[in-house]
């Protein structure tokens, strides 16, 4: 049992929560000034409760240090309520910034997105499972445009271990997981809740929208992204990726996990010009000293002369959308048989029927949808669009095509 009070003067409220109510604070002899957040005992009815607010202590004990995360000061305890001290983020949260500006340009939103996946990879790296990200519990640690952005509200946070899974519904409607409303779900769950936050940070609007919670749980189920609205059509297919992470099955983020680490020799959880050098020969990859740089550059956002985790798996997968560009393409030439640089009706009704791609109704709907400026033959962004809006492989006897 401690005063809190003896230490810190209370000052005016800075926000509320379920449990706890959060307080500018002074140190009486320092001057510093901090948040705390008081969380009435009376409130902790039942045990869980109990453990929840202790978890969270010992959560933000186990994170402090990360400049991406709020760091606590301490913890006080007296027979009304348990006081956590925290650093002050002066500049408020990530929401408020996106109400002010509305969205935010792809440069910013790539700073943004780059902190906040460095709070769910840190966390997940030191076993910790956040479970509500959403831009309201990011804090920017002072007022400036390149502020630290901090992660805070560890009340939902659990430990893990690797392959765990949770049954219980926590978190936040627009931005929980689809396997979380399933009951049966692991802290991958932390990762769609920062591609939400990334669609928002460049839209201004949430993916998935209702009325009432139950219509926002039905559109998270159903799993339908908006890419067509603006400012969408604007923005570069790289971002638009990264949103969708081009739904990598587990088999394809297993498999690039291996690839990155036999690449990054020295296991430091980056890879080097050398190690990229000697060890994408070994991968049977052949290629020259010149595209090895070119690699190396694209790769290195942050410009340090290596490539981590993160911007392997993003350039891996700017590479796949170049290959399967390379595959529209000579799909395209195929189709286009008087090679006019452009498909026409004929030439696609012809290939469709070859392909048993439905009857002459579902054919001509087919084109109709495909021929958007209506001068009766397909040019090759339309053909390009036709095959991004709609699943990649040819299915037999359906209204889509690809």
């Amino acid at each position: 049992m401690e005063d809190v009070r003896a230490t810190y003067t209370f000052g005016r409220e800075l926000g509320r929560g379920q449990f706890g109510v959060t307080y500018l604070v002074t140190h009486r002899e320092t001057g510093q000034r901090f948040a705390c957040k008081s969380i009435a005992t009376r409130k902790l009815v039942h045990r869980d409760d109990i453990e929840d607010v202790r978890r969270e202590v010992q959560i933000m004990h186990h994170l402090t240090g990360h400049r991406n995360i709020v760091e606590l000061r301490g913890a006080y305890e007296d027979r009304h309520s348990v006081n956590l001290v925290m650093e002050i983020c002066e500049g408020g949260e990530l929401f408020d910034r996106i109400i002010a500006k509305g969205h935010y340009t792809e440069r910013a939103a790539a700073a943004l997105c780059r902190e906040i996946v460095a709070v769910v990879h840190s966390c997940h790296s030191m076993g910790v499972f956040h479970r509500d990200l959403k831009p309201e519990n990011f804090l920017f640690l002072n007022n400036k445009e390149d502020s630290p952005l901090k992660a805070t509200d560890f009340g939902l946070s659990v430990f893990f271990k690797p392959g765990e899974t949770f049954k219980d519904l926590v978190g936040s409607a627009y931005y929980v997981a689809p396997e979380v409303l399933k009951r049966h779900y692991g802290a991958e769950a932390d990762i769609w809740s920062a591609g939400v936050i990334l669609y928002i940070l460049l839209s201004g609007v949430p993916p998935f929208w209702a009325e009432n919670e139950d219509g926002i749980f039905d559109a998270v189920l159903r799993g339908h992204i908006d890419f067509a609205s603006d400012p969408w059509p604007s923005i570069s297919s790289g971002a638009k990726d990264l949103v969708v992470a081009e739904n990598l099955s587990d088999e394809e983020i297993m498999g690039l996990k291996e690839m990155f680490r036999s690449l990054d020799t020295d296991n430091s959880g980056t890879i080097t010009l050398d190690e990229l050098r000697s060890g994408l020969p070994k991968l049977g990859t052949k290629i020259s000293e010149s595209e090895i740089r070119q690699i190396m550059e694209a790769a290195d956002v942050d410009g340090n002369g290596t490539i981590d985790y993160a911007e392997f798996i993003s350039a891996t997968m700017h590479l796949n959308r170049l290959e399967k560009e390379d595959h529209i393409l000579k799909a395209f030439e195929y189709f286009d048989k008087d090679h006019s640089g452009y498909i026409t009706v004929d030439e696609l009704e012809e290939a469709l029927k070859k392909y048993d791609m439905g009857d002459d109704k579902t054919i001509k709907e087919i084109i109709a949808e495909v021929d958007s400026d209506n001068d009766g033959r397909i040019n090759y962004q339309e053909f390009v669009a036709m095959m991004r809006n709609n699943s990649p492989e040819i299915v037999p006897n359906r209204k889509r095509m690809f």
